[in-house]
């Protein structure tokens, strides 16, 4: 059995970051165990080619949820990445670290050391963002890039909107203020995706004392008493097994990483009995505190040419290959969501309590050739709008359905199962209400495609996002952070409680959703951790 200082469980966004700090002195052996293969594919290096990744069983989880009552009974299709990145590899590219009360308000929940003074710093260690004329800030791994010079004209509507409204048009939403309306930052570098394994993974992969194992798909955490020792894991179907010498650390992600506990006797006692699986603690927490935003879109025919204009036939398609493979430019060097931003639908707010997608394209997803579906623009000029409540109330959970690893899990979301969330899914319309109305978006606008948010009252409001909302992917809180073990999974040092040398580190532990995109936060909070885990290191040395 081959044995390591620290076992990494995931090289997803987390995963990747935790392999490269702990490596990174050359001191620690660092195994890391991830079930997915190679993420050098077309389609996910080129930025929108996620939608084609969206379905691809070879690089996504493709995870389903139960029929949720607060969408009318209706399943919510949650893509995951199943490949090195994580989900960074298949993502959007939108980056945003969050707004500073998300964190705050992690530290006043009793997680010290986690408010915005503490977690900036570990932002600005790993960031490196590119200008619009190219210019980098630094030397930080992760490539961020400005590409406001490059999207879509209809951005100038969006501006000029944000002028009508009163809503500040922020050009860098990961600047000092990040509210108002702006550009969003994405993940690229040089019109190439730049995912946490590019980032961060690659260099650590270049260290003599890292191993990556992919298609390993781990089954069981190992434990002698209370102290976790390594992991059991399948490979081309053959069962294996690792020791950690100082720590296991469960990177897998909000779904992944609350299973495999579960799976390894670390859960709600009655559940782990019920599927006969050993209880080696009662953690009533772990599967519990899911969180997930929804949002919907509404769909406008544009006076003038959008995306789909380009992009709808295969001559588009072709000339928008040709540029991005001679200049790495054009529609397919950027994400579809290119505008957005983050705003108050009351002035007695706070703070903002929305996030909006202005996207220059419309699309729908059809089947090709009995295959995978895939996103394909609608051939008549359109232009989307979008939001997002940020920061749900309702609480959900996930728990396994069997004692076979391989077996999915039941995630039920529980959406919109407080009055709060169903009066911030109003508001946020009446919002969007407000924007469509503007002179610079009436311009824009040759027709309104039903359902049309104007004509809608509140009751109906409700009715239609009930019906038509989805997921925006960002699932966080089932393996939460807090200080009592009974209503949390991991102290504030993102070990679990009543366990030794086990650690959870990923989106899975965010004790409340952050307002916007979940990835750049995801990658903070392995920084993080890799300090506090090196830390303690050395605190144990003799």
């Amino acid at each position: 059995m081959a044995e390591f200082d620290y076992i990494v469980i995931g090289a997803g966004s987390a995963g990747c970051v935790l392999a490269d700090k702990l490596s990174e002195n050359g001191l620690h052996r660092v195994l890391v165990l991830e079930a997915g293969g190679s993420d050098r594919k077309f389609w996910i290096k080129i930025p929108i080619g996620y939608g084609r990744t969206f379905h691809d069983e070879n690089v996504n989880w493709r995870y389903e949820t139960s029929p949720c009552k607060g969408l009318n009974d209706q399943t919510s299709y949650w893509p995951r990445g199943k490949v090195l990145g994580g989900s960074s590899s298949i993502n959007a590219l939108c980056y945003f670290r969050g707004l500073p009360a998300d964190f705050d308000s992690w530290r006043d929940l009793g997680n010290i050391g986690w408010g915005w003074e503490d977690v900036l710093p570990q932002f600005q260690r790993f960031e490196r963002f590119v200008n619009v004329d190219g210019v980098e800030e630094n030397t930080n791994p992760l490539h961020i890039s400005h590409v406001y010079e490059d999207m879509h004209p209809l951005k100038d509507y969006f501006k000029r909107a944000a002028s009508e409204l009163g809503v500040t048009y922020n050009h860098h939403m990961n600047g000092p203020n990040p509210e108002g309306f702006g550009p969003y930052q994405i993940t690229t570098k040089k019109g190439v995706r730049c995912s946490a394994a590019d980032a961060f993974l690659r260099p650590a992969l270049k260290r003599h004392n890292v191993r990556l194992e992919s298609h390993a798909h781990a089954t069981r955490l190992l434990f002698e008493g209370n102290t976790a020792i390594g992991v059991e894991y399948t490979q081309n179907g053959v069962t294996t097994r690792a020791l950690a010498s100082r720590e296991v650390i469960v990177s897998a992600g909000a779904v992944n990483s609350p299973m495999l506990l579960q799976q390894s006797g670390v859960g709600p006692a009655s559940l782990l009995q019920r599927h006969r699986i050993d209880v080696i603690l009662d953690s009533p927490a772990v599967g519990e505190n899911l969180q997930d935003h929804l949002a919907v879109s509404y769909s406008y025919i544009a006076n003038v040419p959008t995306l789909n204009d380009e992009l709808h036939s295969w001559t588009g398609k072709l000339w928008a290959g040709m540029k991005y493979t001679l200049l790495r430019k054009g529609p397919l060097s950027m994400s579809v969501n290119q505008n957005g931003g983050f705003v108050r639908t009351s002035d007695d707010l706070k703070q903002p309590d929305l996030q909006l997608y202005f996207n220059p394209i419309t699309y729908s997803i059809r089947e090709e050739n009995n295959k995978q579906p895939a996103m394909n623009p609608d051939p008549y000029s359109g232009f989307i709008f979008s939001f997002q409540p940020c920061r749900p109330t309702s609480r959900g959970r996930l728990q396994i359905t069997s004692s076979n690893p391989f077996d999915k899990p039941k995630i039920e979301p529980n959406y919109l199962s407080t009055d709060k969330d169903i009066a911030d899914v109003i508001a946020g319309a009446r919002y969007i209400k407000r924007l469509s109305q503007t002179t610079a978006m009436r311009e824009l606008t040759k027709e309104v495609l039903e359902p049309n948010v104007s004509a809608m009252n509140d009751d109906d409001i409700v009715s239609d996002f009930r019906r038509r909302a989805g997921t925006v992917y960002h699932p966080v809180g089932t393996c939460s952070m807090g200080i009592d073990a009974h209503t949390s999974v991991v102290d504030p040092t993102l070990r679990v409680h009543g366990l030794k040398q086990l650690r959870v580190v990923d989106a899975s532990v965010f004790p409340t959703l952050t307002s916007g995109n979940t990835n750049a936060p995801t990658m903070m909070v392995a920084h993080k951790a890799a300090d506090l885990i090196l830390a303690a290191a050395d605190r144990s040395k003799p």
